[in-house]
């Protein structure tokens, strides 16, 4: 199942959020493709257009930035 939303960071940009919008693909049962073996095979982060992690059944670009890493650490929990 695909999921996409926004997640606003506290931060510096919009009013003090930095706002960071996603794209997860994640399944009912973990996988050896998924992160960490787990639910969430495909993972796109994007802040202010530009791509700032990247997961396809393996990493493509790692979260690069503070905003990003919390991001992927809130979307790993919700959906792996």
């Amino acid at each position: 199942m695909w999921s996409e939303g926004t997640i606003g960071i506290p931060g510096k940009d919009n009013n003090g959020k930095t706002i960071c919008h996603y794209w997860v693909k994640h399944f009912e049962e973990p996988s050896h493709f998924g992160i960490n073996e787990g639910r969430i095979s495909k993972l796109m982060i994007k802040i202010n257009g530009r791509v700032t992690c990247n997961y396809d059944r393996g990493w493509d670009i790692e979260p690069e930035d503070e905003p990003t890493s919390i991001a992927y650490m809130i979307l790993l929990q919700k959906y792996n």
